[in-house]
């Protein structure tokens, strides 16, 4: 036991949680755009059509997850 008690200096574990948190926020929301993308993707044109989409809104649309 010290006879003197000092504070001890601690790094501040909030903001290491945040850094962590958003990268796996990044991955997560990464992943849905790609599997969102990859769904649509394998839509025909017509089940496409049905949605109101075509070939080239498939990336737009991903975008917004």
């Amino acid at each position: 036991m010290a006879l003197i008690d000092t504070p001890r200096a601690h790094a501040h574990p909030r903001p290491a949680l945040g850094l962590f948190s958003r990268i796996v926020e990044a991955v997560i929301s990464w992943n849905d755009r790609r599997a969102t993308r990859k769904a649509l993707a394998q839509l025909s044109d017509r089940e496409l059509d049905d949605i109101g989409l075509s070939r080239g809104d498939i990336d737009r649309v991903a975008r917004r997850f």
